[in-house]
């Protein structure tokens, strides 16, 4: 192996029908069978990576949660960041008492916790990932082992301030926007640039040989760190002029005429 592409999710490799359009996905089986790794890298769950690799017949390594926890395609753990239980349960009673317009989640290698099932919140994230939740008390989340991620999904117009609230009662974190009604929380170490960073150590790949294709602010890390970073013409402008190289968007194919206008596929 001496290069690899890592992409993003959702508006990214999915369309915004949530499916990888036909150029997407003859480009990574291209990749595949030119034996350069394809790397999927979401805020998602490990089950909600594997349920769209498993739909379009696609094996490979998956980095979850932002980069908290890498599974190889053998789905055996080969690196894990998790954050304090008891400062995740912190978060969770302050979302709690200050009663904000939110839907909160937490994540444990791959479950999903949630305070209400029946939240429409919820309900809908469950019909985007395919993943079922499991309903929690903040009580048992205080036996969990070990907390990955918190999820805060918003109402969109307060999005902005509920993050710059959480961030100013908790610093030893990673608080990022995955969208314009999606708070992630990490462990302070976690962001999607560390953890590709990581893998290719582990691979023994050099960053001048990686390629990154995203569309959020929680893709910013990853697609600064590798060689050549892609934005997708349907991120929002300030991430597009941070990261300079701009590809189509996540409905016209924007992944598959990049690798092909740096020759890493074929017409």
């Amino acid at each position: 192996m001496n290069q690899i592409v890592f992409s993003d999710v959702d508006g990214t490799l999915l369309n915004d029908h949530h499916e990888i359009t036909f150029l997407t996905r003859k480009a990574i089986l291209e990749l595949e069978s030119k034996k350069i790794p394809f790397v999927i890298v979401s805020a998602r769950s490990p089950s909600g990576i594997l349920s769209i690799l498993k739909k379009y017949n696609i094996k490979g390594t998956i980095i979850a949660y932002s980069g908290a926890l890498i599974i190889d395609s053998k789905l055996d753990i080969i690196y894990t960041q998790s954050m304090n239980v008891n400062y995740a349960v912190n978060i969770i009673k302050y979302l709690e008492k200050e009663h904000f317009d939110l839907s909160w989640c937490v994540y444990s290698f791959d479950q999903w916790l949630v305070k209400n099932c029946n939240d429409s919140r919820i309900q809908n994230e469950e019909n985007i990932v395919k993943v079922k939740s499991q309903q929690t008390t903040i009580d048992q989340l205080s036996q969990l082992t070990a907390i990955h991620k918190i999820l805060c999904i918003c109402n969109p117009q307060k999005t902005l301030s509920i993050k710059e609230k959480i961030q100013s009662h908790f610093n030893n974190c990673t608080i990022t926007q995955s969208s314009n009604n999606l708070i992630e929380i990490m462990d302070q170490n976690v962001n999607k640039g560390t953890a590709i960073k990581k893998l290719c150590e582990l691979w023994q790949i050099p960053l001048d040989n990686t390629i990154a294709f995203g569309d959020q602010y929680n893709d910013l890390e990853m697609l600064k760190i590798v060689k050549y970073g892609y934005a997708m013409k349907n991120a929002p402008k300030n991430i597009q002029d941070q990261v300079k190289r701009v590809t189509l968007d996540n409905n016209h194919d924007g992944i598959y005429h990049a690798l092909l206008k740096l020759k890493i596929i074929e017409k």
